[in-house]
């Protein structure tokens, strides 16, 4: 896996021109509109259409259909191109590959009856509408998914919704007109099978924001986590997705694909912070020398490339993995990459805020927010401690070395 598919890299030199001709000299317009208070930048939503009509649209979907909009590329060919889009925050949504949209169309993609498909699945496709998830709640120990308390109850041909959210990314945000909610349909069944998935319109009555969650005293216009309240909201039964009692399996299929994406575009971004420690080192001197001739730097941006490089490598084979033997199948090394490229993540943005002193702690540079975000990743989508657990488990259940006394001695 030392070289993509060729299609893989001739998408990726596409996007790669489109990225750096028409996105990234916008970043700073993009701002501008951002802060002004454009829920979606206008100059988004020029890219967008741009992106979409030269093809570079849907590139992390591979099961789009024949009629689908979107590229149709394997996990392991959107790798190279997740990567670009990673360098900016707002990279992704200009070809409509980003989160929490991905999942949540991949979910329904998997799922959904037809009905369903289009009404959702589509105006999400074409990019008209945004989603968010909601699963994570301020109560219960979402690590362990089986203590949720939000409570899903039939009456008649409704569903009543009744709990609190947090962290749904998406749902305060102006796009949002769908929420997939996960809650407890049967809190007296076995501990995976309480739990089923709902679509619920963002409009529904009796759903109240309560609040934006910041993210390290960090509170951004367009990327939004709000704790959400559900009182008495009542859903047609026909809104379930999937079977009920599948909340728990779905949910699991659908973090495997978000747990490769997420690290993917931390891949990108850290490239950007290297590229930030190589410029800055010779442009500043210190007692008479360059801070590049100090070991310490010439080290920070050393094991910054080693640890980079192992970890696109892990992330690579974790994609070829899930296009060949699934996301169960894959789960290890779902968990591995997820611990490691966290604590790659945090290390490289700890050591260009380190370079850049009292600069590197300021917005001037990506370097401060991506520590913070770096530190976040150790949490969402499951803490380090869960999926250490999980690689241990799988390892000792994949152990086949015989012999192993003889390697003892008394």
């Amino acid at each position: 896996m030392f070289e993509l598919p060729q299609r893989a890299t001739d998408i990726a030199a596409q996007v790669e021109a489109f990225f750096c001709q028409r996105v990234l000299p916008n970043n700073k317009v993009w701002e501008q509109q951002a802060h002004a208070g454009q829920a979606i930048p206008e100059i988004q939503r020029t890219l967008s259409a741009e992106a979409k009509g030269l093809g570079l649209w849907n590139m992390a979907l591979p099961r789009l259909g024949d009629d689908e909009p979107g590229m149709r590329l394997t996990n392991l060919e959107f790798t190279a191109v997740a990567e670009i889009l990673g360098r900016l925050e707002w990279g992704s949504h200009v070809f409509n590959c980003n989160a929490p949209d991905v999942p949540n169309m991949e979910l329904l993609q998997l799922f959904a009856n037809d009905e369903q498909k289009k009404q959702w699945l589509q105006p999400l496709l074409e990019g008209d509408i945004g989603s968010a998830f909601a699963m994570t709640e301020p109560y219960a120990a979402s690590s362990d998914p089986t203590n949720l308390e939000t409570r899903i109850e039939r009456d008649g041909d409704e569903f009543v919704i009744n709990g609190r959210k947090w962290f749904a990314s998406n749902a305060s945000h102006a796009n949002c007109e769908l929420i997939v909610l996960v809650g407890v349909t049967d809190p007296d069944g076995p501990k995976s099978k309480r739990q089923s998935l709902v679509l619920v319109p963002r409009n529904t009555p009796g759903i109240n924001v309560v609040r934006n969650l910041p993210v390290f005293d960090h509170l951004s216009e367009t990327n939004r986590h709000p704790e959400i309240e559900f009182n008495n909201v009542r859903v047609p039964v026909t809104n379930l997705l999937g079977e009920e009692g599948a909340g728990f399996a779905i949910g699991q299929a659908r973090l495997g694909p978000a747990r490769l994406h997420h690290c993917m575009r931390a891949i990108g971004e850290c490239e950007v912070l290297i590229s930030l420690m190589v410029k800055r080192s010779p442009a500043r001197s210190t007692f008479g020398k360059r801070i590049d001739e100090y070991s310490s730097t010439q080290a920070a941006i050393s094991l910054s490339r080693i640890e980079l490089d192992q970890c696109r490598l892990l992330v690579q084979q974790a994609a070829h993995l899930l296009d060949t033997i699934g996301n169960k199948a894959a789960r290890k090394q779902i968990s591995m990459i997820k611990v490691a490229v966290a604590k790659m993540y945090q290390d490289i943005a700890d050591r260009c805020i380190q370079l850049y002193g009292a600069r590197g702690v300021t917005g001037d540079t990506p370097a401060a927010r991506a520590f913070g975000k770096a530190r976040a990743f150790r949490i969402y989508d499951g803490p380090d401690e869960v999926h250490l657990q999980t690689i241990a488990r799988l390892e000792a259940s994949e152990q086949s070395l015989d012999g192993l006394e003889h390697y003892l001695t008394e």
